[in-house]
């Protein structure tokens, strides 16, 4: 036991005196003494407390780099009270664990407002699974996984998440395989299916005359592309990417969206940062409304890009107040006729709201000019001019107008039109209206042939935006193209496994083909407000947050509050030179037949009107 106890303490001794071989020589190369002993001379005149300060700091340059120690996932709530992922990342930094930031990411689901008990039920379950498993993934198999890495190192912790989630691919198709060929085995084979008797000869109708062309029989719709599959658990990929960088931007005290800047501009820093232009929702018509309309689930509004986006939201802010004065105001009594009718033949609805879950009123109208005519009243008394002040978009969601055992849109309740008479009403509905210049989801994605007809046709005088017809951002890079609807915008999301590079790599195929991103939240947020920081450092055309309601929704509008008074009072505010609306599409220009008439357009919708904003600001704006 003595030479034993011997040899180890002859060991512990020559590690020591290794060790302070190793920092001696690192003191050596890097003149620690010479520095040192200038630091100490700078400091004599200090108090005690000043130059243990000092030495502190000049320490602290010679530590180790802060590495990712510990990830935690928890379930949190979101804003509609529905479970949602939150992840949390501690640090070692000179030795000691710190807790830096946490970040919350909202799931994929899209929310109904009346969905039968049925599929509430199953959806819910749904999500419990997937943030239950994506909280398991982050606290167990991530956390080792990016355990000692240096979280500045973005592209590194992407590498590992994205190699981490093709293995959980992997395995899920093999036990997807597996079940199969289990229940394959179990299954008796089945004879093979009597054909069926070939159809009757077409009856000649009566009173047809020999020779008459038979009326032409419509082609049958696609059917619905199965719904894209997410791998349970995948929200874990991006809720800790994210919060990742977020770490990373919070140990370098900068902002989050000048760290996603930085990632985008790789090569050089952006001198200056342009803010997105809004998208705000106004109105809810679509198929939750408790009135006939379904075409419009949101009708949204779009400030002068030559407007900060303080007066823009304060803008929308006044028509927003008007919307609920009008909805919270009694319709006046009809007078009544003789017979004791009223005077018109049909009585007026009651317009009734409630907010939606995407922070705007959900509002009881009958027909497409209702909300239109609305919110041109409401800017005629506010002295704003459509089309000048303020545009419009209208989120059609097409693939929630479809009734497929008639193969046609329901428009309103039992108002059918086919692809085709889709089309001529978009055409007809910006013709009359021209301050909408975006049509979001005007088709299922299904209907390409009328994506391309309403792109031919609109593509000059209005964004024609790829939301949910899309495919999702991990898809589109995986095909390194944008196999999308012919549209000139797209809508970004980050959800699921969707990580910071992504985002990046996602934004520069946009830009090289030039298309317009849009970044827009998703229906179920949390009010975690970096998507506002993603949006800016990733330079995109348009964000879409929803209404100026719920709390959520508002937290982000403030965000991007903060950081326009941050680059103003930084110098590094980007003009809104590009920002504005003009036809950006050569094809498109091509293919218009009036391209005279467009340019009067144009010159119409930027002609300065009073208002109750700075008449220069708009004159200004026009002129640019």
């Amino acid at each position: 036991m003595g030479e034993a106890d011997g040899g180890r303490s002859c060991g512990t001794t020559r590690e020591l005196q290794n060790l302070k071989q190793q920092a001696m020589e690192y003191y050596r190369q890097n003149d620690v003494p010479r520095r040192l002993e200038e630091l100490l001379n700078a400091t004599f005149y200090l108090q005690p407390a000043d130059v243990y300060g000092h030495l502190a700091n000049y320490f602290s340059k010679l530590a180790k780099p802060p590495t990712i120690c510990r990830i935690v996932g928890k379930t949190i709530l979101d804003g509609l009270g529905l479970p949602t992922l939150q992840v949390e990342i501690s640090c070692t930094i000179q030795n000691f664990p710190k807790d830096i930031c946490s970040v919350a990411i909202s799931t994929h689901f899209e929310v109904h407002e009346d969905a039968p008990p049925e599929q509430a039920e199953a959806e819910e379950a749904e999500r419990g699974s997937e943030v239950s498993t994506a909280v398991q993934w982050v606290n167990e198999t991530i956390t080792e996984e990016l355990w000692g890495i240096d979280p500045s190192n973005q592209e590194d912790v992407d590498h590992i998440l994205r190699m981490f989630f093709a293995k959980k691919v992997q395995e899920d198709l093999e036990r997807k395989e597996l079940e199969k060929s289990l229940e394959d085995s179990a299954m008796p084979i089945a004879p093979p299916p009597i054909p069926p008797p070939p159809p009757p000869p077409p009856t000649k109708k009566k009173g047809q005359k020999p020779g008459r062309k038979e009326t032409l029989i419509e082609k049958p719709i696609p059917p619905a592309e199965p719904v894209e599959p997410v791998l349970c658990g995948s929200m874990a990929i991006g809720a800790v990417s994210l919060a990742v960088a977020k770490t990373s931007a919070t140990l370098d005290s900068c902002p989050l969206y000048l760290k996603i800047a930085s990632l985008k501009h790789i090569q050089e820093q952006s001198a200056t940062l342009t803010l997105p232009l809004l998208m705000v929702s106004l109105l809810s018509c679509g198929k939750s409304s408790p009135g006939k309309l379904n075409l419009m689930k949101e009708v949204i509004g779009i400030p002068h890009p030559g407007l900060t986006t303080r007066q823009g939201m304060e803008m929308l802010l006044e028509i927003q107040k008007h919307i609920n004065k009008i909805i919270e105001t009694p319709l006046p009594p009809k007078a009544e006729t003789k017979k004791g009718h009223n005077g018109s033949k049909r009585g007026q609805p009651q317009i009734i709201g409630k907010m939606s879950h995407l922070g705007c009123l959900i509002i009881n109208y009958d027909t497409i000019e209702q909300p239109l005519l609305l919110i041109q009243g409401i800017c005629a008394n506010l002295g704003l001019e459509l089309g000048t002040n303020l545009h419009l978009a209208i989120n059609c969601a097409g693939h929630e107008l479809m009734d497929y055992g008639k193969g046609k849109y329901e428009v309103t309740v039992g108002t059918l039109r086919n692809a085709a008479e889709m089309v001529d009403m978009y055409v007809e509905l910006i013709n009359k209206y021209p301050s909408i210049i975006a049509l979001i989801d005007p088709f299922r994605k299904e209907d390409t042939e009328q994506w391309d007809s309403i792109y031919n046709a609109l593509g000059s005088k209005c964004y024609i935006v790829a939301g949910t017809a899309s495919q999702s951002i991990c898809k589109l890079l995986e095909h390194g193209k944008l196999s999308i609807p012919k549209s000139n915008a797209l809508i970004i999301k980050h959800t699921n496994q969707t990580t910071m590079s992504d985002l990046v790599e996602i934004t520069n195929l946009i830009d090289n083909t030039q298309h317009i991103a849009v970044f827009g939240s998703t229906e179920g947020e949390s009010c975690d407000d970096s998507l506002v920081d993603l949006a800016v450092g990733l330079g995109v055309r348009f964000i879409k947050l929803g209404g100026l309601s719920r709390g959520e929704r508002v937290a982000k509008y403030n965000r991007l509050l903060t950081i326009e008074e941050e680059l103003v009072q930084s110098g590094t505010l980007g003009s809104c030179e590009e920002h504005t609306f003009f036809y950006y599409n050569e094809e498109a220009e091509k293919a218009t037949e009036a391209l005279e008439a467009v340019s009067a357009e144009a010159s119409e919708l930027f002609e300065p009107s009073e208002s109750f904003f700075p008449t220069e600001v708009v004159e200004e704006s026009a002129k640019a």
